[in-house]
């Protein structure tokens, strides 16, 4: 079985970045270090030949920051198929009002954030492998 494959953006400086990478940490450490991975993004856009074979032709989920996609983007170029693209802009219009932090550091808000999302995006995680072995 292979594992899903869970890309966020970079993002650095922007706590929507941040957001991101801890998502996609909590995702693959936590919840499912068995079904998930990362693979660092800026090694898919630099053409890494280990990250390149990581995410070709593999399930992925990417997690962008913002409405650019940069992750979404650069890994289906890269070979990866996206199953689920996740923006933190999106995820915040459910939090209204809530401070999540900085680029470098998360409020307490920001943290049930991160983990609220990374609990929806593990059981995509879990559709995802379902998926998969279904179609064999």
């Amino acid at each position: 079985m292979s594992k899903v494959k869970v890309i966020p953006c970079s993002g650095i400086g922007k706590v929507f970045g941040l957001m991101a990478r801890e998502t996609a940490l909590c995702v693959t450490n936590q919840l499912a270090p068995y079904t998930s991975e990362t693979v660092c993004l800026a090694h898919v856009v630099t053409g890494d030949d280990l990250a390149k074979e990581k995410v070709q032709g593999r399930s992925c989920i990417t997690i962008d920051g913002c409405p650019a996609l940069c992750a979404a983007k650069s890994v289906a170029d890269t070979g990866g198929i996206v199953k689920e693209k996740y923006r933190v802009v999106d995820e915040m219009r459910h939090h209204r009002g809530k401070n999540a932090g900085t680029g470098t550091s998360l409020t307490e808000d920001g943290w049930q954030i991160v983990d609220e999302f990374a609990s929806k995006i593990s059981l995509k995680v879990a559709e995802i492998i379902k998926e998969d072995e279904d179609n064999g």
